[in-house]
Formats: C-alpha cells, structure tokens, sequence
C-alpha cells in the first residue's frame, strides 16, 4: 500500500490529508440519541445540503429517454412522491442536451446532468440551470475538457460529483493495477481533486462506486480517511431488485454505519421510485432517516394466532402516503409481543383474536382483530410526539 499522503504516485505533487474526523449528529427517528458522522465540508446541490453534518440524502436516476420529456418529467414527479431529494438525468446525445432545460424547469427536485464521453453536454446541462453534473473521469477525457467544465460549474456556482466506477476506470490505471482495486479507485478520484484543485475548483462529491461490495466499501472508507469531501454512496450495476437490494443495503448500510456517507443512490433493475424506497429503508433502519412511517412486524412462527400479513399488508398501504415520523410495532404473539409493542411510538400486541394497543409504551385499550387496521390507522393520524 503506498504512503496515505499520495493520491498519484506519478506526480510529483502530494496532498497530506488528516485521518477521518467524526461529529455529533442526533438521530432523526430518536432525538434522545446521537451517532457519529464523518466531518466534511458541505455542498448544495439546488438547496439539498449534502455533508457538513446534512441529513443523508437519497438519489435516483430517471430510466426513461430523456429526449421524451413528458415521460422524464412524470418519472420525476413518482420520485419525488416517494421520498426523493435528488433525481439525476442522463445527458448521453444531442438529442437529451437540447430537452434537459426544459426537464430542469418542469421539476421540484434538483437535476443532476450524467455525463459521459462528451464534456459539450456538461456545458450545455449547466447553461440549462442543472444543479449538479456528474462526470466519469475514466472516459470525459483531457485536462483542457475538464477545466472548461469546471469553469463553466464556477461561474454557474454548481457542484460536481466526480464518479468512478470500477468498470470505466481509465487504461493507464487498469495496466497499473492490473484490475480495479480499492487504491487504483482511490487513485483515479484523487488524481481528479487534484486536477479540481488546479483550477481552484473544490465544490466537489465524490463516489468510487463498483458491482463487488467488498471493493466499493475499501475505495469508500480510503477516501473517508484521506479527505474532507463528501461522499455520495452507491454499489453500481447492483442487479434485480431482490439482488440488488441485498448488496445496496450491505455496502451503503455498512459504510454508513461507520459514519461514512453523504448522499446515497440504490441501483436497481427496477423502476427509479423502488430504489427511492429502498434507500429511504436503509437509512431508516440506521436512525438517519424518519421521514414517513416505518411499519415494524414480527416474522410470524407457529405462535401467530392472527392474521399477521394481512393486517400488516393493510395497514402499509393505508400509511404509505403519510409524511410522519412513526414507529408502529405490529407484533403477533404474547412472548415477545407485548415488550417490543411498548418501545414503539405505537404498537399492538395481538393474540387469540385481539390485540392490546399501546401508546407511547402505555396499553390504552384492548381491541379486536378486524379492528386493528383501523384502529391504528386512527392513532397514526392523531399522535403527536
């Protein structure tokens, strides 16, 4: 391993960067509790705060052509239902360049431009008002097309994300390293800062993204250790949804709870507003995120003597459009049950046909199954914390 100081044992140059710094952040699901986060300097991408101890934010990308800017901007407009704070575009022709403006100017949420290959559509997707390009060093080409980029983002006063990806990374470093590595990630990003820096441009995210779990939390976590940038969080080319989620929620979950990560984006087959969920989920499972309300529910064994799926399945699709930080515990048997009810905002402990319902630990009535959706429904929509 080369010395934490080089980011690019070819140059001369070296920067110093002080070993990963932590702050204090409270939990958003408990206010009573507090976790650790990587301390970075902060970034806005269109008013979304990204580091410097923001909230992590959850990403997609749009999976329509973006030429079909009815189709774009409906897709968007799904995303940002269901939780998104930041939805990025492909910028890949002539043909998405000249529709991205008009995309920007129909959207709520903060556009970022993808860009690969050709640097004109960076330029073209700031002048249309994008919030954030991103860029892939391993394939946007020469220093000069870089600096024009950058300049156009400083006069536009618009951040950009440097992506690599272990799977465009660029030929000098494949013959280098001989394959990707976490160092030949890390060298890539760190050779691009330097460049950034050049030309006095620091407004920068950083991801050093690959398929392989393993890899992408070591690129992340050399990255975490060696600068102050913020880091937008993603394992590329995840696979189906059932797949995908697994290896997203393994990565991302574990480089977060490590304080690790800004900004994260789930890559899924599947539609843009499932990823958005399911990033939502992993926050709210590590305490980041308490947005709308997180259903918890037993696994169900031979003890269950109610309708657990059902009365779960119900009450999920009843709340799924409620913007309120609850926890509502849906338990179906009388071992556990009753102590796991009592450490939710509200929960139900249900046998033999009924259910005691608890408020803020307290049992406050005793009701029958049939009426379980709806009275929790109800206590949903009247609880204050």
């Amino acid at each position: 391993m080369r010395n934490p100081t080089e980011f690019d044992s070819t140059s001369s140059e070296s920067t110093k960067y002080e070993s990963i710094k932590y702050e204090s952040i409270k939990s958003e699901s408990n206010p009573n509790d507090k976790f650790l986060r990587r301390k970075t300097r902060k970034v806005i991408v269109g008013g979304i705060e990204i580091g410097g101890g923001a909230p992590v934010s959850v990403q997609t990308m749009t999976k329509t052509k973006t030429a079909d800017v009815e189709a774009t901007v409906a897709q968007i407009k799904r995303c940002e239902d269901a939780g998104a704070d930041i939805v990025r575009v492909t910028v890949n022709n002539q043909e998405a360049a000249d529709a991205i403006a008009s995309i920007v100017k129909q959207s709520n949420l903060p556009i970022v431009a993808d860009i690969h290959f050709n640097h004109i559509f960076a330029l073209k997707s700031i002048e249309a008002g994008v919030a954030k390009v991103r860029i892939n060093p391993g394939n946007i080409g020469s220093e000069e097309r870089i600096e024009q980029v950058l300049n156009k983002a400083k006069d536009y006063n618009i951040p950009i994300r440097i992506g690599i990806n272990s799977g465009s990374l660029e030929k000098a470093l494949l013959e280098k390293y001989s394959f990707p590595t976490d160092e030949a990630l890390f060298e890539s990003a760190m050779r691009h800062v330097r460049i950034a820096e050049k030309f006095g441009f620091e407004d920068l995210i950083i991801s050093v993204k690959s398929t392989d779990v393993q890899l992408m939390i070591k690129a992340y976590r050399l990255i975490a250790e060696r600068t102050d940038i913020p880091l937008h969080l993603g394992v590329t080319e995840a696979g189906t949804t059932k797949a995908g989620s697994v290896k997203s929620a393994v990565g991302i979950g574990a480089l977060l709870a490590e304080g690790i990560g800004d900004t994260i984006r789930v890559s899924l087959t599947d539609e843009p507003e499932t990823e958005v969920e399911l990033g939502k989920q992993i926050l709210r499972s590590l305490g980041l995120r308490q947005r709308n309300v997180e259903i918890i529910a037993c696994p169900s064994c031979g003890r269950l003597e109610v309708d657990l799926f059902k009365i779960v399945g119900e009450l999920e699709e009843k709340v799924k459009d409620i913007k309120k930080p609850l926890k509502v515990s849906i338990l179906g048997c009388a071992v556990n049950g009753p102590g796991e009810a009592r450490e939710s905002d509200i929960g139900i402990a249900a046998g033999d046909g009924k259910a005691l319902l608890f408020r803020k630990g307290e049992v406050i009535r005793t009701i029958s199954e049939e009426d379980i959706v709806a009275e929790v429904y109800k206590e949903i929509l009247e609880f204050e914390k």
